[in-house]
């Protein structure tokens, strides 16, 4: 199959979404539901249209990480409710009024910001607040050696806030040795601690959620009213290798492809690529192929056995990985031309790639090199 419109691209099946999000289901508690995470262009794989076909799964909430995230979300017709997981900076306080955002109270000091904007232009700013049990990132700590439950007390106290949720956030429920359990068993000791000193004030805390992607998938019993799954919904883990409690059957939804764009024949001795780490000791047939860094493709997987897919058969990367550009050995691969389609990740005939042996081979996760698709490889969405 020749694909002329562009030199490499993504491919997202949008129908492999509610698959996944029942996975997320079976998983979780009948009272629970799902606040799907769709910061960082849903992982590079297309916010609007991804958040689009997530409404049609019942999703009536989303994550995102910045005020243009949200905002961008609002103005291509998501009205279910968008809550911002990080910083707003005040100066963009007005956007949360005007498109009905939630922001996330990072603090109380943050929190007094927004109710002083608030009560200057009458207004009411919505919001969850943030408590930090153990990832020490963001939010009010609540944590064994300091337990500001004082200060949560005040960020839903003030008045022209309405402060209608709280989260936290689990730092290593990735992890099943004993002793990252045991921080993650009291991450949720601790966030129980808050919401029932809440309520022992008279403070209904609102909306509550703690789980990321591996604490649904590790702790999945837990009774909060959402959970946040990223890749999940995309079908894939952090890391197919890390041990997790259930076995859930999620389906990729993103495939990475790119055109070849020469085939040549090259002699005993002759070098490819920059830093000629790769010397062909016999005749040998190479394809150039239409990515590279620059696209979002690892240049540290350089010279380490990586292999793509063409014609449903395997094929290394040789020598360094360019900025747009990167070789392969098709040596016994018939009928290579300009325009044939090079599978980096997915599927080819019965054969497939995963996202994860690529991650691996970088030393990262799939959130990271997912993130790291460039936004000139156009999502093409089936």
């Amino acid at each position: 199959m020749l694909n002329s419109d562009t030199r490499a691209w993504t491919e997202i099946d949008l129908s492999k979404i509610s698959h996944n999000v029942e996975e997320v289901r079976k998983l979780i508690p009948s009272t629970s539901k799902i606040m799907a995470i769709v910061k960082a262009n849903a992982y590079g794989h297309g916010d609007v249209a991804c958040a689009k076909e997530l409404v049609k799964c019942g999703i009536d909430f989303f994550g995102v990480s910045s005020i243009d995230e949200a905002v961008n979300l609002r103005e291509n017709g998501i009205k279910e409710e968008i809550l911002i997981l990080g910083y707003t900076p005040p100066i963009h306080f007005p956007l949360l009024v005007k498109y009905n955002i939630l922001q996330t109270f990072v603090s109380l000091e943050y929190a007094q910001k927004a109710n002083a904007f608030a009560k200057a232009y009458d207004v009411v700013i919505r919001g969850h607040v943030k408590v930090d049990t153990g990832m020490s990132r963001i939010g009010i700590i609540c944590q064994d050696h300091e337990y500001h439950i004082d200060d949560v007390v005040n960020v839903y106290r003030l008045p022209n806030l309405d402060v209608c949720g709280i989260f936290s956030h689990f730092s290593v429920s990735d992890y099943l040795d004993e002793e990252n359990k045991r921080f993650t068993e009291n991450q949720i000791k601790l966030f129980d601690r808050v919401l029932d000193d809440l309520r022992h004030v008279g403070i209904e805390p609102g909306t509550k959620h703690l789980q990321n992607s591996y604490g649904i998938l590790n702790y999945p019993d837990l009774k909060y009213d959402y959970v946040r799954p990223g890749l999940l919904w995309m079908g894939v883990t952090s890391d197919d290798a890390i041990e997790i409690r259930t076995n859930p059957d999620f389906i990729p939804i993103l495939s990475w492809k790119a055109n070849v764009s020469l085939v040549k024949q090259i002699q005993p001795g002759v070098s490819v690529s920059y830093g000629r780490h790769f010397k062909a000791s016999e005749t040998r047939k190479v394809a150039t192929v239409a990515i590279g860094y620059a696209d979002g493709f690892p240049r540290c997987v350089s010279n380490k056995g990586y292999q793509v897919l063409i014609h449903g058969q395997y094929a290394p990367i040789i020598g360094n990985v360019c900025m747009d550009q990167m070789m392969i050995d098709i040596t016994g691969i018939e009928d290579v031309k300009e325009g044939d389609i090079v599978t980096i990740v997915g599927n080819d005939g019965d054969k497939q790639i995963k996202i994860d042996e690529l991650s691996r081979l970088a030393n990262t996760i799939n959130n990271e090199t997912l993130c790291w698709i460039a936004s000139r490889v156009p999502r093409i969405y089936k």
